[in-house]
């Protein structure tokens, strides 16, 4: 029994240790480890020891900075394949319940990267290409991503040139922190031929683990005006009953 609990100890700091790493993608050495977890240094030592043979952290020197190891990096980029898969038949059942185009996407530096699209079965159709990125400012995928990043970070991109792409681009920087509050309170973000003339879109988010993935709504202008609410009910209610759950 003793033995049960012992290596159960040891894999709760163990878990510990990495999301404390998690946090400080920067590195910590074993002294602040062990400070910032209550821990010996021994102990510290030992965990670190085996979670780097495993290539769960990585040291810069004989005694850190540790930073999470190239195994941890594989794991999520499986984890995240996964849910990729498990979402791509819910973006079908919400493109043909809109009959618009859906896309998926995530932060990749200061854009965001499409992973997925659905696209919709209409001869005119927003279409936009997997792997292609979009500035953060001008888009609803973008400005909901934007939304969810800490405020040292968002004020750094806000802080940059910030494009106009059309006459709708918002590029003022007091303007858009107003509009980044009120994505942040109603979790819907809109772009309103920001991005491109006669295209507007609907976005919002889902957590997968610790990501967030941006589901949007890209619509030829035609069909946007009017229907913004409705296409944000329909994103809240995909977030809703999406198993991952909205996040916090």
């Amino acid at each position: 029994m003793d033995d049960a609990r012992n290596g159960i100890q040891v894999l709760t700091r163990a878990a510990n240790i990495l999301r404390l790493l998690r946090d400080h993608p920067s590195g910590l050495s074993q002294a602040d480890i062990g400070e910032r977890l209550g821990l010996a240094r021994s102990t510290v030592s030992r965990i670190l020891i085996a979670l780097e043979a495993e290539g769960f952290v990585g040291a810069l020197g004989p005694r850190g900075p540790y930073r999470l190891g190239p195994e941890m990096a594989r794991m999520a980029g499986a984890a995240r394949r996964d849910r990729l898969v498990e979402l791509r038949p819910r973006l079908e059942t919400l493109s043909r319940t809109l009959r618009e185009t859906v896309d998926l996407s995530r932060l990749e530096g200061d854009r965001a990267l499409f992973l997925d699209q659905v696209v919709a079965d209409r001869r005119l159709r927003a279409v936009s290409s997997v792997g292609e990125t979009f500035p953060l400012h001008s888009s609803a995928n973008g400005k909901v991503l934007l939304a969810s990043l800490s405020t040292p970070d968002r004020e750094r991109i806000l802080a940059g040139h910030l494009e106009a792409f059309t006459d709708s681009t918002i590029t003022d920087p007091v303007l858009l922190r107003a509009e980044l509050a009120e994505i942040a309170r109603t979790g819907i973000a809109y772009d309103r031929e920001e991005q491109s003339s006669g295209v507007c879109a609907v976005g919002t988010l889902v957590k997968a683990g610790h990501d967030f993935l941006a589901i949007s709504v890209p619509i030829p202008a035609s069909r946007f005006y009017g229907r913004e609410l409705d296409i944000a009910a329909a994103l809240r209610t995909f977030v809703e009953e999406t198993d991952w759950g909205a996040p916090e």
